[in-house]
């Protein structure tokens, strides 16, 4: 019974150490993943995607985008357009395979860097402005 464990355990930690991590978020808006995570990804064959929905009439970063696993790598790098209340929409789908290759951008940016980027501008201006006053 003890061997049984030891070689169950060994296969397992085999699978997990050579499953693909990728980000996952189901809804993000305006660069801001409302719910960020991990998943790792179940088969072998899957990839890391990021979607991004963006509608013409507004600006690039108010789009919608979401991130996670796909069991495959069809429909990536691919464009599909669709309506929603009347608007059109854009779809776009891009796929990666190594881990957390898919980070939520805006304008290139990975938001952590711009959280972080805004947080330190905030606090050297409020240093300044203590000082100034």
């Amino acid at each position: 019974m003890g061997k049984f464990l030891f070689v169950f355990f060994a296969v397992a930690s085999l699978v997990l150490v050579e499953s693909l991590i990728c980000n996952k978020c189901s809804f993000a808006m305006i660069g801001t993943c409302m719910n960020l995570d991990k998943e790792s990804c179940l088969t072998n064959s899957s990839v890391c995607y990021s979607g991004k929905s963006a509608f013409p009439l507004l600006p690039d970063s108010m789009g919608l985008r979401s991130l996670g696993c796909r069991e495959n790598n069809t429909d990536c790098d691919a464009t599909t357009n669709g309506t929603l209340m009347g608007f059109t929409y854009e779809t776009h789908i891009t796929c990666c395979s190594t881990d957390n290759c898919n980070p939520i951008t805006l304008n290139g940016a990975p938001t952590t860097k711009m959280t972080l980027t805004a947080a330190t501008g905030g606090a050297i201006l409020a240093s300044v402005w203590g000082n100034i006053f």
